[in-house]
C-alpha cells in the first residue's frame, strides 16, 4: 500500500504531545539563550495554520456550523473551549475585554507548566493562537500572555487585540501600569 503523492488538509496534520513540547519548550530555553522566546512564538504561528485547518474540519460535525464566519459571536467561547480540549489543548473562556482586546482564560493549559518560571511562559502558543485566531476573525491579531500558570497564576490569560492594540498595552506594562488598566477595563 502506498502513501498518496499529494496529502490533503486531512491527512497533513501531525499531533504532537505535551511531552514533546514540553521538551521543545526546555530546550530552546537551555540551548538557544535570548533567541528561544522569538523561535517558539514563529514556531507556534507556523502551527497555527494547521490548528485552523483542523478547527475548520471538526466545525461542521461538532456543530452543525459548516464555516467559521458562520459562528455567532455568542457562541465562540463554548465552540473553541470544546475545539481545544478535543485536541489536548485544554479549556478556555473568551470574552471581550475591554473595547479593544478578548481575554482568553484557561486553568487548564497544556503548555503551561505550574509553578516552574517568573513570567508567563506559554510562547508557543501565543504565537499559535495569533495565527489561529488570525485566520477565524480574518484580520491581524497579535496574543499577548499576561498571566501564567507557569508563575502560579491560577490561570493563563492571553490577551488578543490588533497588533497595534497589544503594541500599546505591552508598553504600558513596562512602564508600570496593569494590562486592564492600559485597556481601560476592569479584570
Amino acid at each position: 500500500m502506498s502513501a498518496p503523492a499529494h496529502p490533503t488538509a486531512a491527512t497533513d496534520g501531525v499531533t504532537i504531545g505535551r511531552g514533546a513540547l514540553r521538551q521543545l519548550h526546555h530546550s530552546l530555553l537551555r540551548d538557544a539563550g535570548p533567541q528561544a522566546v522569538a523561535i517558539l512564538q514563529e514556531v507556534g504561528f507556523a502551527a497555527g495554520e494547521g490548528v485552523y485547518q483542523s478547527f475548520c474540519a471538526w466545525l461542521p460535525a461538532q456543530t452543525g456550523v459548516s464555516q467559521p464566519d458562520e459562528l455567532d459571536a455568542g457562541q465562540l467561547s463554548e465552540v473553541l473551549s470544546a475545539f481545544f480540549q478535543s485536541h489536548g489543548w485544554g479549556t478556555v473562556t473568551v470574552a471581550p475585554l475591554g473595547a479593544a482586546a478578548l481575554a482568553l482564560d484557561t486553568e487548564d493549559w497544556v503548555e503551561a507548566e505550574p509553578g516552574s518560571a517568573p513570567t508567563p511562559m506559554c510562547f508557543f502558543s501565543a504565537g499559535m493562537l495569533s495565527d489561529f485566531l488570525g485566520r477565524l476573525s480574518g484580520e491581524a491579531v497579535a496574543v499577548m500572555e499576561v498571566e501564567c500558570r507557569s508563575r502560579s497564576d491560577g490561570r493563563c490569560r492571553f490577551l488578543s487585540a490588533s497588533p497595534e492594540t497589544l503594541n500599546a498595552v505591552f508598553e504600558q506594562i513596562t512602564q508600570g501600569k496593569g494590562y486592564a488598566e492600559a485597556l481601560g477595563a476592569g479584570v
